[in-house]
């Protein structure tokens, strides 16, 4: 995965596609994806990974970029899940920073370096270039848009994976395509949202992350105070963002 710019998952005989967002239930969307594949996948590669979509499943799928899926939003269904990018940011140093024992490359090459302060990770994030920044911590904007275009014709929370799920699986029926079925649990890592006003102690720290996410935060998270992203309280459920067929429940 590491600094690709090819987003996307587009199939080949299902006009579907969906907008790839390291570190948030990347994991167990993929897998939930694998269930439209015809075919068994070549092994010896986890489907956690762009080069399982890219070069795995026997060309039923590869990887686009966010331009290359603008292009098609006409003729294909996309979809994708953000996160508060407070709690995305400490899900990436919990567990590329401080649980793995081997870094993702592209981190290495941002000046990332195991069991660094929390701080200094933030500083080294939201200074470096984005052609060079690892994709668990390029903005979810950066994934999802182009031109000023929001791709995706559904984009659920995170924070309310379970009921946005559900929406998401009405939606594709709408839309004639095979739903996906219950979410499985995939590398759940942390429980609760509570420690992200124990590593975001300094205003400092907040304003670096609102002037890099302001995107971010703006676009999909935009009705809910900072106060609320940074404390992890449970935020109020809203609906996800669609474009077309709003009727759809």
């Amino acid at each position: 995965m590491s600094a690709s710019k090819r987003h996307f998952i587009l199939f080949r005989d299902i006009p579907l596609m969906y907008g790839r967002v390291p570190k948030v239930a990347n994991s167990s969307i993929k897998a939930s994806l694998c269930k439209l594949l015809s075919q068994k996948p070549d092994g010896g590669v986890k489907t956690t990974t762009d080069h399982f979509w890219n070069q795995n499943t026997h060309e039923e799928t590869r990887m686009i970029t966010t331009e290359q899926a603008r292009g098609l939003r006409a003729t294909h269904f996309s979809f994708s899940f953000v996160r508060n990018p407070f709690d995305r940011l400490v899900a990436a140093f919990n567990n590329k920073i401080i649980e793995i024992e081997d870094m993702p490359p592209a981190m290495k090459k941002m000046g990332l370096y195991r069991s660094m302060p929390f701080n200094e990770f933030i500083e080294l994030v939201c200074t470096t270039d984005p052609d060079k920044m690892d994709n668990h911590v390029r903005p979810q904007a950066e994934i999802l848009i182009t031109n000023k275009k929001l791709v995706p014709k559904f984009v659920g929370r995170m924070e309310h994976i379970d009921n946005h799920w559900n929406k998401l699986s009405n939606r594709m029926k709408f839309e004639g395509l095979p739903t996906l079925g219950p979410l499985p649990q995939k590398n759940v890592r942390r429980n609760g949202r509570k420690d992200i006003s124990h590593y975001f102690k300094t205003s400092a720290l907040i304003d670096k992350v609102l002037e890099r996410y302001e995107i971010d935060i703006k676009k999909f998270y935009g009705d809910y105070s900072i106060d609320n992203l940074i404390h992890g309280e449970q935020l109020v459920r809203q609906p996800p963002l669609e474009r077309g067929a709003k009727k759809v429940k």
